[in-house]
């Protein structure tokens, strides 16, 4: 029997979306009865966004597929301010021409997952320095701010974890929970839309959002957010040696993309699969059955259908193709991830390290005492070890990583 009586909300729970709604009975009742407007806010700190933001992603493509409408704000005018959460200094303050050029770059990766244009239930894309930036302080604080208890804004955890461990909190940050709180109070006026969604540590901000409508609009809001992405042993999910696992090409090949969610956990593939996929939920169950060496292939369909959705299913399958020839063929296949040495000799640890395929000398070390370092199919026992960057040269790290070091 479904948990629901929305389709959205039965396939956010069926597939493991949500933490926390604020009135879910009214909001499943909402969303039965008709089409919804719900949005999800991206700050454009960064030319892309990264992995963490894929689960808020994924959910506005459901909440479209049961015949919602969904809104991708971009934060032109909040990321001026930068939002404190999870955060244990203020971040880097950007000027309007970054911010301006990092939600251009960004937007591509929206049309992967949502269909834009004017349909009913069409996703478009909302820039809050809209109204942001042409906000007068002082009107904007007699009107806004009177509805704000610092008391309660103390208790957030965005606020509250940041003074617990002493760290600075900057007004400029505290006022970005009352923008977040006023851009749900806007979207509601220009676009009807009673839904924001986010992390479980946007909670806070949201509840705010939903206060701020009742006090001074009187209309009901929701707010639902999904769990922070860990994964099962508890490492944050989106972090590899070289850096953050980026949504843009540009910044982390499709292949690397693969190859990040080829080496899931055993225990996480199943619950990636619902996230991170669009196979229905039997054939999720059938790859979940999968025992032993099999999970592997689990792991293989993972990737190409995540790879698939991001970056379209060509480079997903070349992608799984070089990794075949790579890992089970042993073959110098194209396609690879290249780093370029001038010629000479270097040393096997810092060359991994340098490559980004490793965070430090003391974890290939490791490697290397579990005989899992190869150069061109010589496997290597001497830490010491020189590579000589002469010609194209293969490294191999486990049975699931390996590059390419070419001269230049």
């Amino acid at each position: 029997m479904a948990a629901f009586k929305s389709d959205f909300l039965n396939v956010l729970n069926e597939r493991g979306f949500i933490h926390q709604i604020s009135d879910a009975e009214a909001l499943d009742q909402a969303a039965a009865s008709g089409r919804l407007t719900a949005y999800v806010g991206y700050d454009a700190t960064a030319t892309s966004l990264h992995i963490g933001n894929l689960i808020s992603v994924t959910m506005l493509h459901w909440f479209q597929q049961t015949g919602h409408k969904p809104i991708a704000l971009m934060g032109g005018g909040t990321t001026m301010v930068g939002d404190p959460s999870g955060k244990d200094e203020s971040r880097k303050l950007l000027t309007s021409e970054t911010i301006n050029s990092n939600i251009q770059s960004i937007r591509s990766v929206f049309s992967r997952f949502l269909q834009f244009g004017d349909g009913g239930n069409d996703a478009i894309m909302v820039n809050n320095a809209d109204w942001l930036l042409d906000l007068n302080y002082v009107s904007f604080l007699r009107d806004y701010g009177r509805h704000f208890s610092v008391n309660r804004m103390l208790s957030f955890d965005s606020v509250r974890l940041r003074l617990d461990r002493e760290q600075p909190l900057s007004f400029l940050e505290f006022n970005y929970m009352i923008l977040q709180a006023y851009d749900f109070l806007e979207l509601n006026r220009r676009h009807g839309c009673v839904l924001q969604m986010g992390g479980s540590d946007q909670w806070g901000n949201i509840v705010n959002g939903i206060d701020l409508g009742r006090r001074v609009d009187e209309v009901s809001l929701f707010a639902l957010t999904t769990p922070l992405l860990t994964t099962s042993s508890g490492a944050k999910m989106g972090k590899t040696a070289s850096g953050a696992v980026w949504l843009n090409a540009d910044m982390f090949s499709p292949y690397d993309y693969w190859q990040f969610w080829r080496n899931t956990e055993d225990a996480d593939v199943e619950r990636f699969l619902k996230l991170f996929t669009r196979l229905s939920l039997s054939e999720i169950a059938k790859l979940a059955a999968l025992g032993g060496a099999e999970i592997n292939e689990a792991k293989k369909v993972l990737a190409t259908e995540a790879c698939a959705i991001l970056h379209g299913r060509a480079a997903a399958q070349e992608a799984a193709e070089t990794a075949r020839k790579t890992f089970e063929e042993g073959a110098l296949a194209e396609g690879l991830p290249t780093y370029e040495k001038p010629r000479g000799t270097y040393g096997l640890l810092s060359l991994i390290v340098e490559a980004g395929f490793a965070a430090s000398n003391g974890e290939v070390r490791r490697a290397i005492a579990n005989n899992a370092i190869q150069v061109d199919g010589q496997t290597i026992s001497d830490p010491n070890y020189q590579v000589v960057v002469d010609d194209i040269t293969k490294v191999n790290i486990s049975k699931k990583k390996a590059f390419l070091v070419r001269p230049i």
